[in-house]
């Protein structure tokens, strides 16, 4: 017999079980709305430490706020501040030996009493590192022995016996990604940053700059002005982008030859030279640039390709759309 048939199920209406998921939710936001608003000094102190430019940042807590504790790791990893979950059991038992001089410990407990925490906390305070702590219970030893402590004090948890962990929970969570993004604005993350952290999946792609996918060097189709179209249809062809781009002997770029271009002009096509057909003034990017605003230009000007162009205003390279959605972008 497993544990849910040992349990009396009760039959409630579609109605209330909307009603009661309705009222978990709002009693959840008003604790973080009351929370919210009673943020001050500590807050402002516990960013400081996390954003401290040594270190890591080493996150401890047991049951769900270990749970948590691995979130706000992974969270504030993935912004480029070194962090790491460190169970605090295994702590005991020979893992103290990854905390080192210079981290920060972020201690997690709705009590702020897990006594699991003791050894981890002692071996942080002969090493002079500093503890902030997410915290139920402000008067708490785990608070008492912060430098910040950030206490969301005693709160209805949602469950229907209002054991489980829940609002307390939801919001350790909420007070992890608040400490991120103050360390975010603090350290200055940029976009590129991110991407930097975050190479792969669909979040990768959507981070994608220009320069990831742009075509360099001996793949880009450069004709002189002087070229015959013979020729340049040549060059074309052999690249395979549809286009050509037309610069003078000293790397200026003076614009594009489209497969449109020499569509439109036909009549005179195989009488004319690259200069003679070339469009000046095409759309072009930085490589900087995201891919998916590069996808957007193309997609809303019509167009297959986009040149992209240096500092000096030069040609540097060219990204198609058909790279940029190859790419999941």
């Amino acid at each position: 017999m497993n544990q849910v048939s040992q349990l009396s199920k009760l039959v409630l209406t579609p109605a209330e079980l909307i009603q009661i998921g309705r009222s978990a939710l709002q009693v959840e936001a008003a604790a973080l709305n009351t929370f919210a608003l009673s943020l001050g000094d500590d807050f402002v102190k516990a960013v400081g430490l996390l954003s401290q430019p040594y270190g890591r940042i080493i996150v401890t807590g047991i049951g769900k706020s270990g749970h948590i504790g691995r979130k706000i790791s992974a969270t504030l990893s993935s912004i480029g501040r070194p962090a790491l979950y460190v169970h605090p059991s295994e702590a005991s038992h020979g893992d103290l030996g990854m905390i080192v001089s210079g981290d920060v410990l972020l201690a997690l407990s709705n009590s702020g009493e897990t006594a699991e925490l003791s050894d981890i906390i002692a071996f942080c305070e002969n090493l002079a590192i500093p503890i902030l702590a997410i915290v139920g219970n402000a008067n708490s030893t785990l608070a008492k022995r912060a430098k910040a402590v950030l206490a969301y004090g005693a709160v209805q948890e949602v469950c229907a016996n209002g054991l489980a962990p829940t609002t307390s929970s939801t919001l350790s969570l909420a007070i992890g990604d608040a400490l991120a993004v103050g360390v975010m604005s603090v350290l200055g993350t940029t976009t590129e940053h991110f991407h930097k952290f975050h190479p792969g999946g669909k979040l990768g792609a959507t981070l994608m700059q220009v320069g990831d996918l742009m075509h360099i060097g001996e793949q880009l189709p450069i004709v002189s002005p002087n070229m015959l179209m013979k020729e340049v249809v040549i060059v074309m062809s052999g690249k395979g982008f549809g286009v050509a781009i037309v610069q003078d002997d000293d790397g200026n770029t003076l614009g594009i030859i489209t497969d449109g271009d020499m569509r439109r002009h036909i009549d005179v096509l195989w009488q004319s030279r690259a200069g003679d057909l070339v469009t000046n003034g095409p759309f072009v990017v930085k490589p900087k640039m995201l891919a998916s605003d590069a996808v957007a230009i193309m997609t809303e000007r019509n167009i297959s390709c986009l040149l992209v162009i240096g500092d000096n205003g030069k040609a540097i390279g060219l990204v198609t759309i058909h790279d940029c959605l190859r790419a999941g972008v």
